[in-house]
């Protein structure tokens, strides 16, 4: 059975003194909440004090990280190692996001690669897929996601999928304060989970594809109240701890 994940994307925010106390006040406000997994990625060079307060605290949330390399060491210059994540008690690693797409010229065979890398390194890919405004315009949505997800099932095998995370995030709704419909949302999640049972049903089955884009407490009791969204990939929303923890425990009140 699969079991919902809300994930906060802290982008390029942060400070010593943010970290603190959103990790403290998003401890509090989870306390007791079960049923669903909650994990943030800060910023790396955040990672060690996130994992340092989260093990004082013997919290329950997972630590994740925003990107990674295709390499464990080397002369690769800026780039973060898989074995550097472990270190640090990072194991949901986010991969694939339209802004790296963008903004740092990685294709679907790069983030496959890169997919490929982190289960090598025994960690959780969170793999990103989506399609811009222009494409959903167009109608080639479902295409788009599917010609991301084929990149690693191509290459790797549709069992590569399983203990792995899928994000569907449509790019016009990231920060743009617009969101797909709970309704639209689960006909794209209903149609990549279809696209994965093409290849093996019992794939499609337990892995979690999570919804991302605008998400915030008013509207995901209406996103995780459908039968196939499986938490949600936060951005804006996961940098207060009010609003994270909220978003959090309605995955929880929904999924069980």
């Amino acid at each position: 059975m699969r079991h919902p994940v809300v994930m906060g994307n802290w982008k390029l925010n942060g400070s010593k003194e943010m970290v603190s106390g959103l990790i403290k006040g998003l401890d509090a406000a989870l306390n007791g909440v079960e049923g669903v997994d909650v994990a943030i990625a800060p910023p790396v060079m955040y990672l060690d004090l996130a994992e340092q307060l989260l093990s004082k605290a013997n919290s329950k949330i997972i630590l994740g990280s925003q990107n990674v390399d295709l390499h464990n060491n080397g002369a690769f210059t800026g780039d973060i190692s898989p074995a550097m994540l472990k270190e640090f008690g990072a194991s949901h690693i986010i991969i694939g996001h339209s802004e790296r797409r963008e903004y740092h010229n990685e294709s679907d065979e790069f983030v496959a690669q890169k997919f490929a890398f982190l289960k090598e390194n025994g960690l959780t890919p969170v793999l990103c897929i989506g399609e811009s405004e222009a494409q959903n315009e167009a109608g080639e949505t479902v295409a788009v996601c599917a010609r991301q997800l084929d990149a690693v099932i191509n290459t790797q095998g549709v069992e590569a999928l399983n203990g792995a995370i899928i994000a569907y995030e449509p790019i016009w709704a990231i920060g743009t304060g617009k969101a797909a419909t709970a309704d639209d949302a689960q006909r794209i999640h209903a149609a990549i989970r279809a696209h994965i049972a093409e290849k093996s049903e019992e794939v499609a089955k337990n892995v979690v594809i999570q919804y991302g884009g605008s998400v915030k407490p008013e509207n995901a009791a209406a996103y995780f109240a459908q039968p196939d969204i499986d938490g949600a990939l936060v951005g804006g929303a996961a940098l207060v701890a009010e609003s994270f923890a909220a978003i959090a425990k309605a995955a929880a009140e929904a999924k069980n």
